[in-house]
């Protein structure tokens, strides 16, 4: 599944679009190495997002093309 795609149905990010423009904007790292808004995600990816006050490290354990809302954690894991 691409990167853009699983960051919007786990709600980590509202919208696919915002999702690609922080891929492009270089904001997105996947197992250390910065990714475009294509990379095919898998399960065991580590990926990082940076936001504007501070960033987000979390672990793929589950990739779904759609889930309800209840069940959207439950596709990553947070690390510290």
């Amino acid at each position: 599944m691409r990167i853009d795609k699983f960051l919007k149905v786990s709600r980590i990010l509202k919208r696919r679009t915002v999702a690609r423009e922080a891929a492009d904007a270089g904001k997105i790292s996947v197992n250390g190495r910065e990714v475009k808004p294509a990379y095919r995600l898998k399960v065991g990816d580590e990926v990082e997002i940076a936001f504007a006050n501070g960033s987000l490290r979390f672990r793929v354990l589950e990739l779904k093309e759609t889930v309800k809302k209840d069940e959207a954690a439950s596709l990553y894991e947070v690390l510290p």
